[in-house]
Parts: C-alpha cells; structure tokens; sequence
C-alpha cells in the first residue's frame, strides 16, 4: 500500500499504520467489477459538500476520443459488470448518451449518479424516458427530507424541484418496483451518517406521507473532507475536530467492504485512480515506466490490476469511520 506524502492527518494517524495494526493490510484490489466515470465538473449545481469541486462554470469534461477508449476497455473486460457514471452532473457531458448506450450494448449494468434537478436543466426534458429505455438505475442525491436542511447544503429552491424530479420519475415506475431509484443521504454538517435502515425508514415515511414519492433504498454518505467540504470546515474551524472524529470512529469491519477494493475509476482526462476520492486528490492508480499517471490508453485489461496495491491518505477514514460509507451507502451495518 501506498501512503503518500503529507496525508497523514488527525494528529499524525497513519491509515495504512492503522489497518495493519488490526491485521488487515496491505489494502490490495480483488478483480474489479466496477467501472466508475467521472465524466467531469460541469454541473447545475454547486452544493457545500462536494468534493468534486463542481459547478456551472467548471468546463472540464470528458472528450469523446477518452469516451470512446473507455467503453474499448469496457468490451475487451467481461469481469467489469456495472459501468457508473458520475460528476458533477453526467447527463450534462456531450457523450453521456454515448456512454450509456455503449455500456448497455455491451450488455453492462449503467448506475447515474443524478442529481434531480438536472431533469429541469436547459433541453434535458429527454431524460426521463432515455434512463427508462435504457434500464438506467438512478442513485439520486436528497441529503434530508426536509427542506431547510436541504436548502442548507444545495441552496434555495433545490428541495422543491428535486420532488418534482421524484414525481416524473415515479411516474415513469422509478422507485415503485419497475426502476431501481436510491437516494443518497450526505450529512448537513461535519457529522457522521446516523444509522442507514433507521434513516432510510424516516425518509420513507416523511416522503411517502407529505409528498407522495417513493424510491427503493436510501444509501448513506459520509461527507469526504475534501475541496469544497473541506474549505467549509476551515472556515468554520473545524477541520482537526472532523478529522478526529473520522479517525476516533474508526470501524474496522468495514475495511474488506471498501469500494476501492474492487473499482476502477477514470477521470474526465482519462487518468485511473483507485476511487473517485483519490480522483480528486490527483492520487493516481500506479504510473508507466517513466513516472506518468496510467490511462486508459496505457492498458489494455482492467483485469490486470488484480492484487495491485491501493493508494491510501487520511480521506480514507472517511470511508471507514461508523459503520462506513461507500458509493454504495453504509458498509457495516453497525458501528
């Protein structure tokens, strides 16, 4: 395992030393099954907690020579079975269409992380029905069931259209059993998830009984302190306190669950990393012979990474903290 320079945080707290204290390094990759594109920055919204830094006005975007190599990857590698796209808002890059017809041609599950608000974005009435002919499944970003939390962390007027995004998308069988749809739940501020069932019950209730919008499960994130999150926590002042509490909750039953274990991740400039938060960090998945960050262009089989090394920072205990976070919700069911 590679731990890098300088991201040793919380008091000097090694990830890397951390988990082999309990017997359970050195972090390696099992065969990757996940695909996951970060297919760039563009985004209609800019909310607190985003550690992609996205926005409107970023214009770093995947191009279509990088989208095209992508899905040759995807074709050459049978053990990659769900390709999941993500951003800033996927459906706002050019070759989002090209990326899921591909994938699902290739005969590949397709997760888009959305939004919501997306669908009211200029000339994007056509998603709906494009997620639904092509057997999309949604994991949709609702941080609270209740409006002022959500105002809080995505800004006004976020909470309401998102609703609506629900209603379209329920209409469509989106979360009434013929669509998957996931909600993500991020934390307002600098605290743990709560319990991931408990809190997936609440969210039911709250939505089903005042809004009428359904959804199949709710996933918990922990917010990575990263860019923007990371700016919020410095302003405030509690950047050491978050990382201690990160650190102090260390839960060691997540650690075979870790999503890095078996994922690849590309960037919009085609970069591989280990996971979307090591994308961020410029924490790049091995490098040539000449020191340059792999791409997609310098392997041929996602496969061969297989028992490769993990690189490992501090962020890392955000994944392992409680009862962990993952892109796909908690890991442990408890902590």
């Amino acid at each position: 395992m590679r731990e890098q320079p300088g991201s040793s945080w919380a008091a000097g707290v090694n990830f890397d030393a951390v988990i082999r204290g309990h017997g359970l390094g050195p972090l390696r990759r099992t065969i990757p099954e996940t695909l996951q594109i970060n297919v760039g920055k563009l985004c209609n919204e800019a909310c607190h907690h985003c550690h992609v830094d996205a926005g409107p006005a970023r214009r770093e975007i995947m191009r279509a020579a990088t989208a095209s190599r992508v899905l040759e990857l995807l074709a050459a590698d049978s053990a990659i079975r769900t390709v999941d796209l993500t951003g800033g808002a996927p459906e706002l890059n050019p070759h989002f269409r090209q990326l899921v017809e591909g994938a699902r041609r290739a005969g590949r599950a397709v997760i888009v992380r959305c939004n919501l608000t997306v669908l009211f974005a200029p000339a994007m009435e056509w998603l709906p029905e494009f997620y639904r002919a092509n057997q999309v499944r949604l994991v949709c970003s609702l941080p609270c069931y209740a409006e002022e939390n959500v105002t809080r962390q995505r800004g006004a007027g976020v909470f309401a259209k998102s609703i609506d995004a629900l209603r379209i998308l329920n209409r469509l069988g989106y979360g009434t059993g013929a669509h998957p749809l996931d909600l993500v739940h991020n934390p307002v501020g600098p605290s743990l998830p709560p319990p991931q069932a408990e809190l997936e019950e609440r969210y039911r209730v709250e939505l089903g009984a005042n809004f009428g919008v359904c959804f199949d499960h709710l996933l918990t994130i922990t917010n990575m302190p990263i860019s923007r999150f990371a700016d919020q926590l410095d302003r405030a002042g509690q950047h050491e306190a978050y990382l201690g509490l990160l650190v102090n909750h260390f839960n060691p039953a997540t650690v075979a669950g870790l999503m890095c274990r078996g994922l690849i991740s590309v960037g919009y400039d085609g970069r591989l990393y280990d996971c979307d938060f090591n994308q961020m960090l410029e924490l790049p998945l091995g490098a040539t012979a000449g020191g340059r960050p792999l791409t997609v262009w310098d392997v041929n089989d996602l496969s061969g990474f297989e028992g490769a090394s993990i690189a490992t920072g501090g962020h890392c205990f955000g994944c392992t903290a409680g009862s962990g976070s993952s892109c796909g919700g908690a890991i442990a069911e408890t902590s």
